[in-house]
């Protein structure tokens, strides 16, 4: 497919002056008219929120007060707890997407897309932190997988059906896909060293013990996490400085095709100071609520048939990412197929380049034995997962039948996951020495 985009550096025929000034502006798509903090505009904004599936979380506002008082009053009631701190995730989740797309909104393209992902991984950071600081490393190493899986199969799955419900085929830029795709198998490679290097070394070096194999794989998931990171930051610096004429090109052209343009333009918007509000309350209320709901991983595994393994890939990723599963989701329903795959591989991205690195970097700050070591079950999984998604975006064009395929492909992985039992010695998801 011959690409009719614009050079990396289409924009650098214009004045510095004038490109200074046009991201020193706010976006006509974004301006609200007002300033400052207004709750007579705020609360119905916020309640609106982007789409009709995004308004109808709403209604589980009242579950978030709930939560937290049943957490305090009936310590011991952890089931109870456990659906109800998982339910208020999703209202405090959609409000940090919700802000952040209204955010976006403001700044030009790419940072604002950029700037969308990051709020969308706000939810997964902090649950993956917390739920460091309570040993729960088995569920953290299911939940990265989860989170990428679910991002790459799921919702990329439901965009494509969505987009192909009304359509006979919705077509997305190589700019996004191909780059995408490559960075995607490069970071599940990467991921898979220190897997690799467990499972192999036994055969090779069958005189290592198994402390000495813990602390080699342990400093090889370090140093997996920093390149990582570093490629996070090649990537970023990529996207918004060296070629964002590219993706500029490519998100103008999506904005012009949107089916609900006209109705989103005459939407009343926050303001700055009313995104940033909502976003300081929603993360605030978010890591009261992942608090509250990792305190019952432990409980609910131990008393149910959830394992580590379904926790971590299901049940966790599902909400963590559910405001930017329902944004991607909207966009592609506009016939904004590539701001959605955008969405969708930055999301998938970040967990795999920052996300995952980062929690092993602060589990090494914090002195806890957080590792990249996945499993050969959830190495081959994201290996095949990612090859898969690889080959739907090769020709550029995608129809419900690709998405209704790769649904159905995480929902086997899911039945799998269901069926996997804990590995003996990890109950509950903690680590044992």
């Amino acid at each position: 497919m011959v690409s009719h985009l614009p050079t990396a550096n289409s924009s650098s025929n214009q004045p510095r002056a004038e490109k200074m000034a046009a991201s020193a502006t706010v976006k006509a798509s974004g301006e609200s008219g007002r300033r400052g903090f207004n709750p007579r505009h705020f609360f119905p904004i916020a309640l609106r929120s982007a789409s009709r599936a995004s308004a109808l979380c709403n209604i589980l506002w009242p579950v978030v007060p709930a939560a937290l008082a049943v957490r305090y009053a009936l310590p011991s009631h952890h089931a109870t707890i456990f659906i109800l701190a998982y339910l208020a995730m999703v209202p405090c989740a959609n409000l940090i997407g919700f802000a952040g797309q209204e955010f976006a909104r403001k700044v030009p393209h790419v940072a604002g897309v950029l700037a969308e992902v990051t709020c969308g991984s706000v939810v997964e950071i902090i649950l993956f932190i917390v739920l460091l600081c309570k040993d729960q490393f088995m569920v953290i190493k299911a939940a990265i997988l989860g989170s990428i899986l679910a991002t790459m199969l799921l919702c990329l799955g439901a965009c494509f059906f969505v987009g192909g419900l009304c359509r006979h085929e919705q077509t997305f830029s190589d700019a996004i896909s191909e780059a995408g795709s490559g960075l995607l198998l490069t970071a599940g490679v990467v991921l898979a060293v220190p897997t690799a290097f467990r499972l192999g070394i036994p055969s090779v070096a069958p005189d290592f013990s198994q402390q000495e194999l813990d602390q080699k794989s342990q400093s090889i998931s370090r140093a997996v996490a920093l390149l990582l990171a570093l490629s996070y930051c090649v990537y970023i610096f990529f996207q918004a400085r060296t070629h964002h004429g590219i993706y500029d090109s490519v998100f103008d052209h999506d904005e012009h095709r949107d089916d609900d343009r006209g109705k989103d333009a005459a939407k009343a918007k926050l303001t700055m100071s009313e995104c940033i509000v909502a976003l300081v309350v929603a993360i605030v209320l978010v890591a009261l609520i992942a608090l509250t709901l990792v305190l019952q991983i432990e409980h609910i595994i131990a008393s149910t048939s959830v394992s580590d393994s379904f926790m971590g890939l299901i049940l966790v990723p599902l909400v963590e990412k559910f405001a930017e599963h329902l944004t991607a989701i909207d966009e592609a329903w506009d016939n904004q197929i590539n701001f959605a795959l955008s969405h969708v591989l930055g999301a998938t991205l970040q967990t795999a380049l920052f996300n995952a690195p980062l929690t092993v970097i602060v589990g090494w700050a914090l002195g806890k034995p957080m590792d990249l070591d996945f499993g050969l079950f959830n190495l081959v999984m994201l290996i095949l997962a990612i090859l898969t998604v690889g080959r739907f975006l090769q020709d550029q064009k995608s129809n419900y039948l690709e998405g209704f395929l790769l649904m159905i492909l995480y929902v086997a992985i899911a039945v799998s996951a269901y069926y996997t039992p804990n590995p003996s010695g990890h109950g509950g998801g903690g680590q044992t020495e």
